[in-house]
C-alpha cells in the first residue's frame, strides 16, 4: 500500500497568483494553485492521502493585512475558509500566526474545520494551549499519528502581550515525550514542524547560531520512530532523506506542494509498517488556480485591490529602488523616508530599519497604499530602546557582518545572509548617527567611525533608539537588544504610521544625508 502525504507551508496569505505589485497577475505561486495540485494528486492516488498545512498562513500579504487590520470586523474566517475548501486533514501553528494577537488567532482556529496541532506550546497548566498536541487518523485501515510542533523561538520575536501565559518548549524534548506514545497508538508517525534545519543536512555542520529557532536536524538524528517529517519557516526548497527519514520543506507562498510517499506492508500482527519512502516537491507555477478558492475571495479581493490603489502622497525626486543591494551600501531616499516616519512616530532622533527583501521597488511619483504594503511587508509596530553606546556599537557590528570583501575588490554580501534562507531583514541601517563600515576589517571590528551630533560615541553613553518590535526584543539574534530595554511602544502598524505621515506630509522629498558609509580601506 502507498500512503501519500501532501503538505504546504508558509503561504503567508497569498491566495491568488499575485504579489500585489499590480492587478491581474499570474505568478508561479499561491494557495489557489496549490489547491489544484492537491486535488489532482488526491484524485489520482491509488492509496490513502493525508494533507497537512504547516503554518504561517494568516499573516504576510496585503490581503491578510487588510483582513486583520482594515476590514470590519477583523475576522480571519474568510482566509481560513481557503484551508477548509482545500480540505486539509490537519494544520500546525506558525510563528507568524501570533502577529495579530491571541484573540485573532483563536478566531482563526475556531474557523478551521480541521484540528490545529501545537504540542510544544503549553499554557500555565502545562497543557497544549491550542487544543491538541497530535491527531490520529485512520485511512485505508492504516492508523496515522500526526504530531504538530512550532519553533520554540517565538518569544524572541513576538510582542509579549501576544504570547502571555504561554511556554514554548524545545521540539526535541517534546518529540521525545510524544513519539514513543504515538508509536504504540499508530502504524505511522508523521511530524509536522513549523521550523527548519540548524545544520547542513549532509555534513551536520551548523549553518546558524544554535539558538533553538530551528531544531529539525537534531530532531531527526536524536528522536527515533519518526516515519516522515514536514518542515517550514525557513522558506527553503527541500525534498530528501535525513537519517533514513523522508523530509520536505515546500518553499513559501504556495510555490510548491511537498509530497512524501510511504510504502506500507502488513506484518503478521496485522499492523502496517513502513518499508520504503520517497520525498519530492510539486511545482504549482503552471497549475490553473482552483475556481472555488478564487471565487470564495473574489469580492474581498476586489475590495483589497481598490484599497491598494488609493493615492496617499507625492514624491519630489526619485525614490524608486533600482538595485536593493546598492540601496544597502549607500543610503537610499526610501530608507531615509522610513527612518523619518519612525522617528516622527516615537519622538526619537536615532532610528534603525532594513530593506526586508529584494522585491520592494520604493516609491514612484505618486504613492499608493500598494506601494506602502509591498515595500514594508511586515506588520511591525515600533519600540524605543534605551541602550548604551556599547549596545549601539554592537548592533552596528552585527549589521556590518552583512558584507564581505570580494577578490575583485568589490563589496559583496556575506553568504550567511542569503543561504540557507535570505535574511536581508537582519541588516539594519541607522539614522541620527554617523558611522563607517570598513568591510576589509574582521567581523566584529568593522565600525571605524561612530558619531552622535558630531561627537564620538562612548561605551557608557546612553541613547533612545527606535526599532521595529521584532528587532527591539532581540529578533535576528541581536542579543544586545531585549524587551527589558524597551521604554516606549507605538501600537500602530508601520503601514498605518506611513499612511498617517503622508496625510501630514502629502509631498515628500527624495533626499538623503549620507550619514553612513560602507568602504573597503
Amino acid at each position: 500500500m502507498k500512503l501519500t502525504i501532501l503538505a504546504t507551508s508558509d503561504m503567508h496569505g497569498y491566495i491568488k497568483p499575485s504579489n500585489f505589485g499590480a492587478k491581474e497577475q499570474d505568478m508561479p505561486f499561491g494557495s489557489a494553485k496549490a489547491a489544484t495540485i492537491i486535488k489532482e494528486k488526491k484524485a489520482a492516488a491509488a492509496g490513502p492521502v493525508l494533507t497537512i498545512e504547516n503554518g504561517d498562513f494568516i499573516q504576510g500579504s496585503p490581503l491578510s493585512y487588510y483582513i486583520a487590520r482594515r476590514k470590519t470586523p477583523n475576522d480571519p474566517s474568510d482566509l481560513v475558509n481557503v484551508l477548509n475548501l482545500i480540505d486539509y486533514d490537519a494544520a500546525v501553528l506558525g510563528n507568524h500566526e501570533f502577529n495579530y494577537g491571541k484573540d485573532y488567532l483563536q478566531q482563526a482556529i475556531a474557523a478551521a474545520k480541521h484540528p490545529i496541532l501545537a504540542a510544544n506550546i503549553v499554557n500555565e497548566q502545562g497543557e497544549p494551549a491550542f487544543g491538541k498536541a497530535y491527531e490520529i487518523f485512520e485511512k485505508g485501515g492504516v492508523k496515522i499519528a500526526v504530531l504538530g510542533m512550532t519553533t520554540q523561538y517565538i518569544p524572541n520575536w513576538e510582542h509579549p502581550t501576544h504570547i502571555h501565559g504561554l511556554t514554548f518548549k524545545s521540539i526535541v524534548d517534546t518529540a521525545k515525550e510524544y513519539v514513543p506514545k504515538l508509536r504504540e497508538l499508530a502504524d505511522v508517525v508523521v511530524v509536522s514542524y513549523h521550523g527548519g534545519f540548524e545544520k547542513e543536512l549532509k555534513t551536520g555542520e551548523p549553518t546558524e547560531a544554535l539558538t533553538g529557532e530551528n531544531e529539525g536536524y537534531e530532531l531527526v538524528t536524536q528522536v527515533a520512530g519518526i516515519d516522515a517529517l514536514i518542515t517550514g519557516h525557513q522558506h527553503r526548497v527541500i525534498a530528501t532523506k535525513l537519517n533514513g527519514v523522508p523530509i520536505i520543506q515546500p518553499g513559501f507562498r504556495g510555490e510548491y506542494v511537498g509530497e512524501i510517499t510511504l510504502t506500507l506492508e502488513q506484518n503478521t500482527q496485522g499492523t502496517y509498517v513502513v518499508t520504503d519512502s520517497e520525498a519530492q516537491l510539486l511545482e504549482t507555477g503552471n497549475a490553473i488556480p482552483d475556481a472555488a478558492v478564487l471565487s470564495s475571495l473574489a469580492e474581498l479581493s476586489e475590495e483589497v485591490e481598490e484599497w491598494l490603489d488609493q493615492p496617499l502622497g507625492k514624491v519630489e525626486g526619485d525614490m524608486t529602488i533600482q538595485d536593493a543591494d546598492k540601496a544597502r551600501l549607500t543610503e537610499h531616499p526610501y530608507v531615509e523616508f522610513i527612518q523619518k516616519v519612525q522617528m516622527d512616530a516615537t519622538g526619537t532622533d536615532i532610528s534603525g530599519t532594513a530593506l526586508f527583501n529584494n522585491e520592494g521597488k520604493g516609491f514612484g511619483s505618486i504613492i499608493t497604499m500598494r506601494d506602502v504594503v509591498t515595500n514594508y511587508i511586515y506588520p511591525n509596530t515600533l519600540a524605543v530602546l534605551r541602550i548604551s553606546g556599547e549596545d549601539l556599537k554592537a548592533a552596528l557590528e552585527q549589521s556590518a557582518a552583512f558584507f564581505q570583501a570580494e577578490t575583485d575588490g568589490t563589496i559583496g554580501i556575506n553568504p550567511q545572509f542569503i543561504e540557507p534562507k535570505p535574511q536581508y531583514y537582519n541588516y539594519d541601517m541607522y539614522e541620527g548617527i554617523e558611522y563607517t563600515i570598513n568591510v576589509k576589517r574582521p567581523i566584529g571590528e568593522r565600525i571605524t567611525t561612530l558619531l552622535y551630533k558630531g561627537q564620538p560615541i562612548h561605551a557608557a553613553d546612553w541613547f533612545d533608539v527606535t526599532a521595529n518590535q521584532y528587532r527591539a526584543v532581540g529578533g535576528g539574534n541581536y542579543g544586545m537588544y531585549s524587551a527589558d530595554k524597551i521604554i516606549k511602544e507605538v501600537q500602530k502598524d508601520m503601514t498605518e504610521l506611513i499612511a498617517d505621515y503622508l496625510v501630514e506630509h502629502p509631498v515628500i522629498f527624495a533626499e538623503t544625508n549620507d550619514n553612513f558609509k560602507v568602504v573597503m580601506e
